[in-house]
């Protein structure tokens, strides 16, 4: 093997396992007992300095046997079902509304000439600019004043506005490296606009389309401010809030924590893989090459 692929390999063997090491270790240590994790026992405010100088020794020895108790937990005690569940619910949604709406207005933006069609892809740009904060105390009159707080739409609304920025501009960038000779053949043939829009370019547009709502669904999977600020309780808290709701008074059980973590990451590990040939297109392919 020559000294240039051995390095190549060796460069890649080493961040593949910088990225693995911490999510095995997450899996590992949900199923580790709670009086083992980091050395000892969870422990209060009173004990924890020394705590932390018998942390290495505490577990030495003592061979290690996987325990489902903190997933056991999770489910009986905190019902952790109902958090998956609302950012299931709330996570899909917004990806397909963000996408069923975004994908004709990036189409428009990229393909069509109308007067300030500049001035339009410059606002949805700056609403993708605006901190979240800024928005949560005016969102939240808003959704009290119709009755949408602590429910599924509170949500989803406010996802999109920060959603379909993202969904058009990917989309639209997409849209405009497509060659317009195909949509061209399409209406010298006799076919309408929409037609060929929806007969032409969608299709050649599907692994955009699959990249971008992957997209979307990560980053309304993993929204924690929104979610925080317009729900009241369990019911429609979603898996970063419960999970931030885990700490109690005085001590954090990182057992469940991280056992919720592994579930958490569940949904997107299987979108991910089950999409990845339409991720890679997507990110790689921003044109067709005959």
């Amino acid at each position: 093997m020559r000294p240039g692929h051995v390095a190549r390999y060796g460069a890649i063997a080493i961040l593949i396992a910088l990225w693995a090491f911490p999510l095995a270790w997450m899996v590992v240590a949900s199923l580790t007992p709670e009086a083992r994790l980091f050395g000892g026992a969870a422990v209060g405010p009173a004990s924890a300095a020394g705590a932390a100088g018998t942390g290495a020794a505490g577990g030495a020895g003592v061979v290690w046997t996987p325990d489902l108790a903190h997933y056991r937990a999770l489910f009986t005690e905190r019902q952790f079902w109902l958090p998956v569940r609302n950012s299931l619910v709330v996570a899909g949604a917004t990806t397909l509304f963000a996408v069923l709406v975004g994908t004709p207005c990036a189409y428009a933006l990229a393909r069509l000439r109308f007067r300030g069609r500049g001035l339009v892809g410059a606002a949805i740009l700056a609403v993708s600019m605006f901190p979240q904060i800024a928005v949560v105390s005016p969102l939240f009159l808003m959704l009290r004043g119709v009755g949408l707080i602590d429910t599924y739409p509170g949500l989803v609304l406010p996802y999109l506005t920060f959603a379909m920025p993202l969904t058009v501009w990917l989309l639209a960038g997409f849209f405009r490296d497509l060659p317009s000779d195909l949509e061209d053949a399409a209406r010298l043939d006799g076919a309408g606009r929409i037609r060929a829009a929806v007969q032409v370019m969608l299709p050649l547009a599907a692994p955009a389309i699959a990249t971008t709502a992957i997209l979307t669904f990560l980053y309304a999977w993993n929204e924690f401010l929104f979610a925080l600020s317009f729900t009241l309780g369990p019911d429609r808290q979603t898996v970063p809030v419960a999970i931030a709701l885990f700490r109690g008074q005085y001590q954090v059980p990182w057992g469940q924590v991280l056992a919720a973590a592994v579930v958490a990451s569940v949904p997107v590990t299987v979108v991910v893989l089950a999409f990845q040939r339409r991720i890679v297109r997507g990110l790689t392919s921003g044109a067709v090459k005959g």
